[in-house]
């Protein structure tokens, strides 16, 4: 019988949304971000500055 994975962390977990893009229009990384414990938040413009966001929070987690 195959392992069960081990439960994903709460306190690893964030909350992305992504602002609505005309059809058709390229992609663009715009949006906010949201911790989902802490409920720290901020917005972002770049796939990098929302990354930095997750990284700088997860930064100061404990490992499970």
């Amino acid at each position: 019988m195959p392992e069960l994975p081990l439960p994903l962390p709460t306190n690893r977990a964030f909350v992305v949304q992504l602002r609505a893009q005309p059809p058709g229009a390229p992609f663009v990384w715009d949006g906010r971000v949201e911790h989902v414990v802490s409920r720290q938040m901020t917005h972002f413009h770049t796939l990098d500055e929302l990354l930095a966001f997750i990284c700088r929070v997860l930064a100061g987690v404990s490992a499970p």
